[in-house]
Formats: C-alpha cells, structure tokens, sequence
C-alpha cells in the first residue's frame, strides 16, 4: 500500500537561524520545503499547499428566557488575512507522477501582503493565527494532510511622535462616610512617554495628597485588556501584568515619587487595527479612599516591537534620564516579586463591573466564524534599552528630598 510506503512527510521553513522558527511581517517572503521521504516507488496525484491568516472569536453566553427556560447565545467572528494557493506538484496531463523510493524536497515561496497584517496572538477568547496547510493526493489512498502555522509580529516603532509624548493627569475624590465628608485625595501623575518595549522599566514621577484623617497607601498597576468583538456585542479580559507598591502617606501629608519604577514584563504588543481583536494596556496609579471606592488615575500606554533609539527624539522632562538608570530598578523591584494581585482589587467597583464578563452594544454584523484548537499564550521577546550617551546626563543635578511632607509642618 502507498500509505506504508510513506516513512516522512514535514513542513520546513526557511530560517537564518539554525533551532529558531523564522517570524516574519506584511511583505515578507515566505519561504520553506515540503519534505516526503518513500521507502518504494509511489504513485502521487498532487501536492498542493494553501497559506491561510485568520483572526477569529468564538464565546457562548448562557441566557434566560423566563423562569423554566433556558437557552445558550453563541458568538463568532473572523477576519481572513491571508489566502494563497501553490500546487508544488501536478502532471499537466492529467495523469499520476512516479516518485521513486527516497527522500523528496518540494520548495515553495509566497509573499505576504503589503497591506499591514496583525501580530499572532492567543487569547481566551479569540486568536490570530498564520499556518501552512499541504496535501498530498495519491490513488487508491486517503488524502494525506499535513498544517504548520508560523509567527506574524507587525513592528510597532516607539520612536515616532505620538509614543514619544509625555503621559500626564490629575484626579481626586473626596472621602466619605454616610453624608460626612472627611477630606479630599488627589493624584497627581506623569510619565515621559506613552510608548514601551516589553523589559524596560517606567519612571512614574507622581504627588498623593491626603487630606483626610485615615493613612492611605498608593499604588500603581500595568494592566492589558483583551477586547473581542463578534456580532454586535463586546467581551473583555482585564489582567494585572504588573504592580508596585509605595510607602504610606499620613493623614494630612503629602508624598511625592521621584522617578519610582515599574518594569514591564514580557508581554505581546499592542494589537489595535484588528476589527475584532485588541489588546491594550494602562498604567493606573491608584489609591484606597477611606469611605469610598478607588481612586485610580489612568495613563495609556502602547507596548511596541522597537526599542526607543539612543539618539532619539528627548522630552523636555528631567524624567527621561531616569528611564535608563538601573538604579530605580535596583531600588524599586526585588530580585523575587510579588505576583500581581487580582484585576478587582485594582480597579473601581463600577469598572469591574464593565470588565466582568458584560456585554457592550457595537455596530451589528452578521459574521461567523470558530475557533479550531485550544488556545496558547504568546510572549513578545524583551530586551533592554542601551545607557544614554555623555551628553544626555544633567551637569547640574538638583537634589531631591524623599521624605513626605506633611501640610500641618
């Protein structure tokens, strides 16, 4: 039988590096062999290959339709990024080709789209995924089919203008206790860019003013949001990535952060043109306000593929020497931390409630599509930014008093 004649049949891809899967972006060239190793002479009808790019969401809810019925609300989409065909090998009359016993390579070559595509991703709920399909027909025997999928990272270049600008803002709420106020908690916060690589460490330069009567202890989280959309309707996944605690600031006192640090780890990158797909992170500087619910304060971030240049655009603010100092990391983030608490104990009542498996209103489409395997994780690579050059260090720095202060001294 053919089928006992087939000893191998595998996907390689073309790869710089020996041991390491090549990844690769819109306008690349994909490249690689479909191997068939016979241990006779075998009959073959055709090898065809077909390159496929999808991203795709799949979720149930469970809905109520009265007091003794119930029923189950499935959700799909997809979006196709890629679709091309190759036959590798077909005679042009129509009739069976002859391999004869041994190892056979088949190399194949397709260009991916120059219109941007989207990082692979893995998600509870959803993935984008590239894969190689190939078949082998031969008569008188079941199709053979082989599928290998390959990694898509679309670069996010933090050295343009929109990532370069600082990140700043200011929000307070006022302490209460039934219908008595006891004093007011601001939070006051900056950072020197909105954009990162997954490794480097943000300098958080912040002021927590209390006046109320009660201690309190600020905080500040690196959370990723993973939107997925499917026929009108919204589902998240909110996860803390990230986490830093500061000292406690006295009732009426204030306490200022020079440049504390929060490292980011090794995390995907941002996802945002997928119509069905995102992913998105905040850093959120937060405090606990006695009698009341969370003051979080929230600055975007976008997590990219390329490091910041060392000759690159500077922000006016002192905070980009502090970005590159290891001693903040040294300082701030011990050589074990603490994992990351729970997403509700980072956000307010009223955002934990968005984030808890609600349901948003969007734009109705009528779509399908389902997800084909169990779900991975996928980790973007990090690595650290260079030191600064000479040039780039204060001749004149100032000194900075760490201790708060406290408004009745």
């Amino acid at each position: 039988m053919v089928l006992d004649k087939l000893k191998k049949f595998d996907i390689v891809f073309d790869s710089a590096e020996v041991d390491c899967p090549p990844v690769y972006s819109s306008g690349d060239v994909v490249s690689g062999r479909v191997l068939l190793e016979l241990s006779g002479e075998s009959r073959v009808d055709s090898l065809k290959l077909h390159a496929e790019g999808f991203a795709k969401v799949h979720w149930t809810e469970s809905r109520s339709a009265g007091s003794s019925t119930a029923y189950t609300q499935n959700y799909s989409d997809e979006v196709e990024y890629l679709n091309r065909r190759e036959v590798l090998l077909q005679a042009d009359n129509g009739e069976v080709t002859v391999l004869t016993a041994g190892r056979h390579e088949f190399p194949f070559s397709f260009l991916l789209p120059e219109e941007t595509l989207v990082t692979s991703f893995e998600g509870k709920h959803g993935s984008i995924r590239y894969w190689v399909k190939v078949k082998l027909h031969r008569p008188w025997a079941r199709v053979k089919k082989l599928k290998k999928e390959f990694t898509v990272i679309e670069p996010i270049d933090i050295n343009t203008p929109a990532l370069l600008a600082p990140q700043a803002g200011t929000k307070d709420k006022m302490a209460r206790s039934w219908y008595r106020n006891f004093g007011q908690v601001s939070v006051t916060a900056k950072i020197d860019r909105k954009g990162y690589t997954p490794g480097e460490v943000i300098p958080i330069f912040a002021e927590f003013d209390n006046s109320t009567s009660k201690s309190i202890v600020p905080k500040a989280f690196i959370t990723q949001t993973q939107t997925f959309i499917a026929r009108g309707t919204m589902k998240q996944k909110c996860s803390v990535v990230a986490t830093l605690s500061g000292d406690i600031v006295r009732a009426r006192c204030r306490e200022t952060w020079h440049g504390r640090a929060i490292k980011i780890p090794p995390v995907g990158p941002s996802i945002l043109p997928c119509r069905i797909i995102k992913v998105e992170y905040l850093l959120k500087v937060c405090v606990d306000v006695p009698g009341t619910s969370k003051l979080c304060l929230e600055l975007p971030l976008v997590i990219g593929t390329i490091p910041l240049h060392p000759f690159g655009s500077r922000t006016s603010s002192v905070s980009s020497q502090y970005s590159v100092n290891l001693e903040w990391l040294r300082m701030a983030i011990p050589e074990q931390p603490e994992p990351p608490p729970d997403y509700s104990s980072v956000v307010t009542e009223e955002e934990a409630g968005q984030c808890s498996n609600t349901l948003v209103p969007q734009l109705a489409e009528d779509l399908s599509g389902i997800m084909e395997r169990p779900l991975m994780a996928f980790v973007q690579e990090f690595r650290f930014r260079p030191p600064p050059v000479y040039s780039e260090i204060d001749p004149n720095p100032q000194p900075v008093n760490m201790r708060p202060r406290c408004m009745t001294c």
